[in-house]
């Protein structure tokens, strides 16, 4: 019934299906993703969101920004501790660096408000990574001031003698970067039934698959936006 509706009066397909309540009357309503399929590709345009009342049978569409990807699918949680589901939208992007599309809404009383926003969040949390003397990479997350260093002489002597002298000294200058958000989980970490954020944003050497690691951010609701609560960087191990 609800794919003809939405074939019929939209001309799209539904990508992505979950039940819950999201306006806060307690009866279950139904949420999906359509989109515009490609004919011998996974991609995917025009996705959008929709919520059909499940008291009423109103629906509600609302556009995304970034609107094509692949594997886009739903998750609802109660990220803002207010007892509703909020809804976590995820879209792969499909490019080189693994970057995702992740959009979250409330929609008490039926009215879409945006709380989460990768384009906001990849523009809060930035980094410099630097190459230093003695095998080691600086990284500096700007957002909080806090500084890692990451040991990378266990990468390999063709990949070291690139990058350093006999004596373990830079032969120049080299900078990494951060890639922009490629994961972002919802974990209750308080159990106490709300949702933080586990955000995952690479960490890249001299190109994008020289890879140094992860930042991992945890982000939590606080008031009215989300907010850095804990951050670490994971790094890739080795052989022993």
């Amino acid at each position: 019934m609800y794919n003809y509706y939405f074939r019929a009066n939209i001309g799209s397909n539904i990508v992505a299906y979950v039940r819950g309540d999201v306006n806060g009357d307690r009866i279950p309503d139904n949420i999906y993703l359509v989109g515009v399929k490609s004919p011998s590709s996974p991609f995917i345009q025009n996705i959008t969101l929709l919520v059909l009342d499940g008291r009423t049978g109103r629906v509600v569409s609302v556009p995304l920004n970034e609107n094509a990807g692949y594997n886009p699918r739903l998750f609802l949680g109660d990220f803002t501790g207010d007892g509703i589901n909020d809804i976590l939208i995820s879209i792969d992007s499909g490019g080189s660096g693994a970057i995702m599309y992740h959009y979250i809404y409330s929609f008490t009383n039926n009215t879409p408000q945006l709380i989460f926003n990768f384009n906001s969040y990849n523009a809060e949390y930035n980094y410099d990574v630097i190459y230093k003397d003695n095998y080691k990479v600086e990284v500096t997350s700007k957002a909080n001031n806090i500084k890692y260093i990451i040991d990378i002489s266990l990468k390999g002597e063709d990949y070291l003698k690139e990058i350093y002298d006999e004596n373990g000294k830079l032969k120049r200058p080299i900078s990494g970067f951060v890639n922009p958000l490629s994961g972002l989980y919802p974990v209750d970490f308080d159990s106490n039934g709300v949702y933080e954020l586990l955000a995952y944003q690479k960490i890249a050497g001299r190109y994008n698959a020289d890879s140094l690691g992860y930042i991992l951010n945890t982000l939590k609701w606080k008031g009215n936006r989300f907010v850095l609560d804990n951050q670490n960087v994971a790094i890739w191990g080795s052989q022993g």
